[in-house]
């Protein structure tokens, strides 16, 4: 969906109607994660997609029915062969798509949360999708001291920004806006996004209301330290990720800008000092490549001891081994040496800067994930994994 942005928001700029379809709900092997989205918009433009190809064609129908009709559907599309021509998943999973038609009218909060998203202010989406309550209603969320500024002013202000207790929109009842008010903050500290269920007014221990929470939390961090070829290469690679990405290295004429693609924030300072001054997070992405004991421990004794999703260091074993005599010595304990990835990346042969960036993104990405690293061919069960952890 925050691809999509860009374009959904001169749609609605323009006031031209247009079908937003989004997956909220898989199961197995499905080919898309909840927030998947598709929009068919002016002159049957299409945006975005749901399933990598096996059921575009039935939704764009779909999505073109619901600006006809002005009123929200809910499919939810399967494995099929009993008829070659039927609509479904060639993977064996199952989704569910919710699609509704948007508009100023039908959904004011689109523009606020598009503005929101684009300069990085974190904000969830609660959108109803079955049961007593308006379907396709949307509420929209942002967490306390976000979204009151200037550009976004007051209660349903010009420029359609959020009201005082931050939020923007309804799903139908007071005690169900309150009750996922709640919700959407929770979820949107920790950037996640699926189903909750309620009763019509939000009583916690129904179930007759479903509720989709669509989280719109800022990019992940990767920090990169040490500003060498090999830097530069997990630079970009990070970049396509959809990390934010900052480079630093205390020494200036390896630090330039020029070196790195131009999203990628630049630093000079010593690691440790400025990884000390840092935020990090449970998703912050930290790879170690100074290859130097004077930079890489001090930085490693900081990195080790905070949250993050994966710590990573270069070197070979024999500099590994060294790395770690230093940082027990440093007073690091098993349990915070255990964190560390290195030598980083998995084993794929690669030797070149851009071949080292991609072992490096398939270790990230095998983490997150809870995949093994080992080729596809020849493994059993299902290829698409839930989060780990």
């Amino acid at each position: 969906m925050r691809d999509l942005l860009p374009v959904l928001s001169g749609w609605y700029a323009a006031r031209a109607p247009f079908g937003l379809a989004t997956v909220v709900a898989v199961s197995r092997s499905a080919p898309r994660d909840p927030g998947a989205a598709m929009a068919v918009g002016p002159d049957d433009e299409v945006v975005g997609s749901v399933s990598g190809g096996c059921v575009e064609g039935a939704v764009f129908e779909l999505a073109r029915e619901v600006v006809a009709s002005g009123e929200a559907r809910l499919e939810t599309f399967g494995y099929s062969d009993e008829d070659a021509f039927a609509v479904g998943l060639t993977c064996g999973g199952e989704i569910t798509v919710l699609v509704r038609p948007v508009t100023p009218e039908a959904d004011p909060t689109f523009g606020a949360v598009a503005r929101s998203v684009a300069v990085g202010e974190p904000v969830t989406v609660a959108t109803v999708i079955d049961g007593p309550a308006p379907r396709g209603a949307t509420l929209a969320v942002w967490p306390d001291g976000v979204g009151n500024s200037p550009r976004a002013p007051g209660a349903h202000g010009a420029l359609g920004g959020p009201g005082a207790n931050n939020t923007l929109g309804t799903l139908g009842s007071t005690g169900l806006d309150v009750a996922v008010t709640a919700d959407a903050r929770g979820e949107l500290a920790l950037g996640a996004t699926g189903l909750r269920h309620y009763g019509p007014r939000g009583e916690r221990r129904e179930d007759s209301v479903s509720v989709f929470l669509h989280s719109f939390a800022p990019p992940p961090r990767m920090l990169v330290f040490g500003a060498i070829d090999y830097a530069a290469a997990v630079a970009r690679i990070g970049d396509f990720l959809g990390y934010r990405v900052t480079v630093c290295d205390a020494r200036p004429v390896f630090a330039t800008p020029k070196r790195f693609p131009a999203g990628v924030e630049v630093v000079v300072d010593w690691p440790h000092r400025y990884l000390h001054g840092t935020d990090t997070d449970e998703r912050t992405v930290i790879c170690v490549l100074t290859h130097d004991p004077k930079f890489d421990v001090p930085l490693l004794e900081e990195a080790l001891r905070r949250p993050a999703a994966y710590i990573g260091a270069m070197g070979s074993r024999r500099t590994h081994d060294e790395r770690m005599r230093h940082l027990l010595e440093s007073g690091l304990e098993e349990g915070e040496l255990a964190r560390l990835r290195s030598p980083v990346g998995l084993d794929l042969g690669g030797r070149t800067p851009e071949e080292v960036a991609v072992s490096v993104a398939a270790e990230i990405v095998a983490l997150r994930w809870g995949g093994t690293g080992a080729p596809l061919t020849g493994a059993a069960g299902a290829i698409h994994r839930a989060p780990s952890g």
